[in-house]
């Protein structure tokens, strides 16, 4: 009888892509340039996270945003992000990250100026994929160099979970 795999942490499958995909962006932007490259890549990885926002709502069988705060644990997993809830309610959703360790991982990595593209864009992305009615406000990113990512989560009132 074989013993299954462990499992990774998301932390731990964006420092495996990233050692794949961070050399890989490197060599596009040399062939066709920053933004022409960067436009790709921010591309593939939203329609990334759209796929991944979807696949999370049939996962947890509702879309509501409290099943979505449930799913906040699969981001923290092994200290990842510290999070600092401002509001949680049916319909609102407000916390700082504090700490988030994929930014510190990418500037680890000499990846810091494609974090943002990498990891952080994903999120708009990822919500419009588990519930369209959900709406993201974002306006930094420790990534970016402020001192707290500020996520703000608004449904819809009455949308169907």
């Amino acid at each position: 009888m074989s013993t299954p795999p462990p499992s990774l942490t998301l932390l731990e499958q964006r420092e495996i892509e990233a050692k794949i995909v961070g050399p890989l962006i490197r060599g596009f932007i040399e062939a066709m340039g920053r933004d022409q490259a960067l436009a790709v890549v921010r591309e593939v990885i939203t329609n990334l996270a759209r796929e991944g926002g979807a696949n999370l709502a049939n996962r947890l069988g509702e879309t509501s945003l409290e099943a979505f705060s449930q799913a906040l644990e699969l981001w923290r997993a092994n200290g990842a992000l510290e999070i600092s809830i401002i509001e949680q309610t049916e319909e609102t959703l407000a916390f700082n990250v504090t700490r988030c360790k994929y930014a510190e991982l990418y500037r680890a990595l000499g990846l810091a100026d494609l974090g943002g593209s990498l990891s952080c864009q994903r999120d708009f992305a990822l919500i419009e994929g588990f519930n369209p009615a959900i709406m993201l406000e974002r306006t930094q990113t420790i990534m970016e160099g402020a001192p707290f990512c500020d996520f703000r989560f608004q449904a819809k009132k009455g949308i169907p979970k």
